[in-house]
């Protein structure tokens, strides 16, 4: 009987604290999709600033709309934390092709961080693959002069259309460098979209210092496929001018910090962030003002509830995410000089659409202490925990000092719409979608606070 008796308790301890866990869940909730500020937030950077490409005059207004927000959400502390930037610079861009023998202007944009034609028009004949291995196969003499058409498409049958844009990708990032080793002397792809429309996307590209480095463009899914037909049934010529280049000098920036100090273990800290840099069309708002306005909720939500959690928080706007990941390596080389004991860093930077899971790349004791509390985000509609999910701005965490990884896993069949295009603005997000993000979030941060990982 004294047994059964000692089991009864055990068992309506755990059925206790479970019960106050949802309880916190929802006033965390209750708070944030009520009061929360992350959706004016983000109108506000996105209307006032816009676009903001690290570097740019842009990107040094939104470090100052950061540091001035974040110091409203009631932050213990706020700081600007230095970081030496690249500044790519697009400038004027245009690109005619043929169809029917005569020229037609068509929307597209470089790629980031290419070089252009220093202002003059370069024309060339365009020849088309559909991968790198049909490339491969061609001889010099078939490239050498022309401009190359990587016309790869986005794989629909990928339902996780992150795994799409792993896929598609390589053609952005080494497309230019691929075609240059046999004389090219431009490309253009087909962008990385899921997309029935004809926005152009750009993205980071990169070269190798073995060989030119050639102006690269992307053309939007409807113009790609014109230039497919127009490529099957005949000679295609192209028109390409481009002003884009690397300025020469790296530029001071920084990234925009705010903390509450821990009340029992003020020296473990958990971080959460996003990226306030953007590429230069657009508004950044899913790509990552979003993730932006969402970390700095977490600070404003637990500040406006008096709650005290036991580990300091950090919300991080991180910058120059997009060209360079300047500002995750200053965060870590940071926290790795001082000594700092990180128990775990979240990112936020895959749009801010309804959550739908939240991904770990950690040990498997430490997913598993996380998931014995899973059940409690099923109301929020958090189902999936499948995910190893960290984001670029962490990632030096993990690599310098070994720090356990955690990331919002939002519904992503949108998000390469509008990805990296001029559709990515304000009015794409939806209030709802982005604040119950943040309560998430807050959730995770909150659990991990107050019940560790070891």
């Amino acid at each position: 009987m004294k047994f059964r008796l000692l089991s009864l308790l055990a068992m309506a301890t755990v059925f206790t604290a479970s019960a106050q866990d949802s309880l916190t869940f929802r006033k965390i909730s209750n708070e944030i999709m009520v009061h929360g500020t992350c959706y004016d937030n983000l109108r506000v950077l996105c209307k006032t600033i816009g676009n903001r490409i690290s570097g740019s005059p842009a990107a040094a207004r939104a470090v100052e709309w950061a540091n001035k927000t974040m110091k409203e959400t009631g932050a213990d502390k706020v700081w600007l934390q230095p970081c030496d930037v690249p500044y790519w610079y697009r400038g004027k861009e245009s690109l005619y092709l043929t169809f029917n023998g005569e020229y037609q202007k068509v929307d597209a944009t470089s790629l980031g961080n290419s070089q252009g034609t220093d202002g003059k028009t370069l024309n060339a004949n365009v020849i088309m693959v559909y991968n790198f291995d049909e490339f491969k196969a061609l001889p010099e003499s078939a490239v050498r002069g022309k401009i190359v058409f990587f016309n790869y498409r986005w794989r629909q049958d990928f339902i996780f259309t992150f795994n799409g844009y792993g896929d598609a990708v390589k053609y952005r990032g080494a497309g230019p460098s691929t075609a240059a080793r046999k004389g090219a002397v431009g490309i253009i792809i087909r962008s990385m979209s899921t997309g029935e429309d004809d926005f152009p996307h750009t993205g980071g590209t990169h070269y190798n210092d073995s060989f030119a480095k050639i102006p690269a463009l992307a053309l939007g899914n409807k113009t790609a496929d014109k230039l497919e037909a127009a490529c099957k049934a005949g000679h295609v010529m192209a028109k390409l001018n481009s002003e884009c280049h690397m300025m020469p000098k790296l530029v001071r920036s920084y990234n925009v910090i705010g903390e509450i100090k821990g009340s029992e273990h003020p020296e473990r800290i958990i971080t959460i962030g996003g990226h306030l840099d953007s590429w230069d069309i657009g508004e950044g708002a899913h790509d990552d003002g979003a993730g932006v306005v969402q970390s700095m909720e977490v600070i404003r939500a637990f500040k406006a509830l008096g709650m005290k959690p036991k580990c300091t928080i950090r919300a991080v706007a991180f910058m120059n995410e997009e060209n360079g990941q300047k500002g995750g390596q200053a965060y870590a080389d940071s926290a790795r000089a001082k000594g700092e004991k990180h128990v775990l860093a979240i990112e936020t930077d895959a749009g801010g659409f309804s959550p739908r899971g939240l991904g770990f790349v950690m040990s498997q004791p430490q997913r598993d202490k996380i998931l014995k509390y899973k059940d409690l985000w099923i109301p929020y509609g958090i189902l999936d925990f499948s995910h190893d999910e960290g984001g670029s701005d962490i990632e030096p965490m993990k690599e310098k000092l070994d720090v356990p990884l955690a990331g919002l896993v939002p519904d992503c069949q949108r998000y390469f719409d509008v990805h990296h295009t001029n559709n990515d603005v304000f009015e794409t997000v939806n209030h709802r979608e982005l604040k119950i993000g943040a309560v998430a979030l807050a959730q995770l941060i909150w659990t991990v606070s107050e019940q560790g990982l070891d």
